[in-house]
Order: C-alpha cells, then structure tokens, then sequence
C-alpha cells in the first residue's frame, strides 16, 4: 500500500474544483460525439497536461506514481470519459516518449506546446489491415536524401480529428522486423498528410477518432524520434505508459461508480426494506469492490515495478486484463443494481458500459494479453 504523502494528496485534491465543470453535460456530449474546446481550456488551466514533465519545459517534473494518483483522481472526479481518455492520449501518444527518445530541438520546439495544452497529440499505429499486428504495418517511410517520405494510412487514431502532432510509426525497412519501424513526429498541416473524417463509435464519444492517410508525404529526417530503426523501443514505452495512465482513469471510474451504488442500493426499498439487504445486490456491490482494489494495486505495483527496472512484460498485462474486465463487470453490475434507472441514458450508467468495452480492445485486445502471458510462461 503505498503512503501518498502531502503534496501528492494537494495536487490531486487541486483538481477537485474542476471536476464538476469537467463533467459538464456529459450525458448530451456523448450523445451527440462532440469534443468540447470550451473543456478542454479548462484542462489547459488545471495543469494536468503539464504534470509529468521536467521544468525546462514548462512541466511540474513529477514522477510516475504521483502521475497515476492525479489521474485516479480525474477518472473518479470527471465524468467525462471521453475527455479523460483524450488527456491521457496526449500526453502518452507524444509528449511522454518526446521527452524519453526526441533530440534536444525537438524537445525545445514541441514540448512546451503539449505541456501547455495548446498542441495536442496524438499516435498513429494501427492499420485497417493490422490490427493489433502494430510490427506488420505496411505504411513505409524512403528515405530522399535528408528527408523520409511517407506512404501509406492509418486506422484508430484517437485525437486524430483534433490533434496537431502525430508520432507515427511507419516501416523503414521491409525485412527488419522490430528493427525495420521508425517513429516520426509529424504536424498536422505537412502537405501529404490528410486526416479522415471523425469516425461514429461505440463509445468514448466525446474523444474523436479517425483515419490518416499519407501520400508523398516529406518528414525532415529530424522528425525521427529516437534513432531510425528504433521504433519498437518507442512504442513499447509509449505502451506501458498508456496502460497505467489510461486503465487507472478506469480505477478512478470505478470507485465513482462503487460509492453510487452503495448510496443508491442503502436508499432504494423494495418490498418494505433498502435493496442493500438483498444478498443478491449486496453480492454485486462486493465483487465490484473486490475487482476495483484488484484492479489499483496491480496498476500500481507494476508501476513500482516499472520504476525499479524489473521486466514488467506479464504484470502489464495482467493488469490490463484485469483493470478492463473489472472495469466492465463493474459498469454492468451498476446497471442491474439501478434497475431500469440504470437502463436510461441520464444517469450515465449505460454510456460507461459503452465506455468500458473500448478498454477490453484499445492498448492491445485481451486476447493479445492473453498470448502474450503465456508466451513469457513457455507456452
């Protein structure tokens, strides 16, 4: 367990006069699959987006438990899952592996504008042929003198409809394997580069999501972050990241939603006494406790694992697997627990079922973390 000590607890409980205004309609934005600038000027102000980040450019320089404790505290304050998940987009997609792997002009020019807020990022990764097969791609980046030239789309792009820098991952070699990726930091406005339509989804609406597309698209080779070649190591440190950032929103979401449940099932009656009484109901309030405390301390051991250098390459996915799962039997025992209240759209109960099924196929399918655990055990 670990001990949150007083300047932690402050920069969390520092959020707390944002949440309401963070949650603002969300019900209706969902409906309607808008993003809202107005909120996300708000998240500009909070500071959020600046907190992992050194000083030099403009960050708070905090670590990354600290980082995940605020985050926990914006997946239970804002009820706006879709904004949340764009928060930690951006700073996953770009800023975190801009700070680790960019050259130092890179990071002069670019990071001030994602620590602000006023750039927002996003990555480019999957295909609509790949899947979850990332190191398949077949988007390719020849190299013309000191410039790499982009060829090919995209797919699932989250922030894509409003981001202004990507990390794209395209093949700069057809036979290297994990060695023939390279990551490229590319701007919104770089003749070649189109960015397709919002597309409609299940849920998360209020995050846009689309497809790119490239063609003839020129990078300046100073565009790569990391080395050429090296953009296996990028993405998979991007991927850690995305997963305790994004899944311990999801932890925040379920403590919200645990503590609804308790006060909506100790105040309904049914048949003369509270439906808390009901073993039944009470049973489904236990598990979603049960799966929640599972849920943040697999995150957070991970995390402290990460920290201490050890292969975390199972841990991280289990608690994927663990934290999505839990994360959906929990947003559907809500719904039973509420009845047919918990059926009708304005008490956000059935867009955070909507909202968790993206956890069980976004940061790599479950069925992906299942192949992967047991590929590390031998199988």
């Amino acid at each position: 367990m670990i001990e949150w000590n007083e300047d932690q607890i402050a920069l969390r409980e520092g959020l707390d006069a944002w949440h309401e205004a963070l949650s603002a309609d969300h019900v209706e934005n969902d409906e309607d699959g808008t993003f809202s600038w107005e909120k996300w000027k708000l998240v500009k102000e909070s500071g959020i987006l600046s907190l992992p980040f050194d000083e030099r450019w403009g960050g708070l320089g905090q670590d990354l438990l600290t980082m995940m404790y605020v985050l926990e505290g914006l997946g239970e304050g804002c009820r706006d899952g879709g904004l949340c998940f764009s928060v930690t987009t951006s700073i996953c997609s770009l800023g975190i592996p801009l700070e680790k792997f960019g050259s130092a002009a890179l990071k002069d020019k670019y990071l001030p504008r994602i620590t602000s807020g006023d750039a927002i990022g996003a990555h480019a990764i999957s295909e609509p042929s790949g899947g979850s097969a990332a190191l398949q791609m077949k988007t390719r980046a020849d190299r013309d003198g000191d410039e790499f030239v982009l060829h090919g789309s995209k797919t699932f792009v989250s922030n894509g409809p409003i981001a202004d820098l990507f990390m794209v991952y395209a093949r700069t070699h057809p036979d290297g394997g994990p060695l023939g990726v390279t990551a490229f930091l590319v701007e919104r406005d770089t003749p070649g580069f189109e960015i397709g339509n919002p597309i409609k989804k299940m849920g998360l609406r209020t995050s846009p999501l689309s497809e790119l597309f490239f063609d003839e698209c020129r990078i300046p080779a100073t565009q790569v972050v990391g080395r050429v070649g090296g953009g296996f190591l990028v993405l998979d440190h991007v991927m850690k990241r995305e997963i305790l950032f994004s899944f311990i929103v999801n932890v925040g979401e379920m403590q919200h939603r645990l503590d609804r449940c308790i006060d909506y099932a100790t105040k309904r009656t049914q048949f003369g006494k509270p439906i808390s009484t009901y073993q039944s109901i009470a049973n489904k309030i236990v598990d979603m406790k049960i799966r929640l405390e599972t849920s943040r301390k697999w995150l957070y051991d991970t995390a402290e694992r990460l920290l201490r250098g050890q292969n975390v390459t199972t841990d991280m996915a289990v608690a994927k697997l663990l934290t999505s799962e839990a994360n959906l039997a929990s947003s559907l025992a809500a719904v039973q627990i509420f009845g047919g209240n918990g059926y009708m759209a304005e008490y956000g109960l059935e867009k955070d079922v909507r909202n968790a099924v993206a956890g069980t196929i976004y940061s790599g399918t479950n069925e992906i973390q299942y192949n992967r655990i047991a590929s590390m055990l031998g199988l």
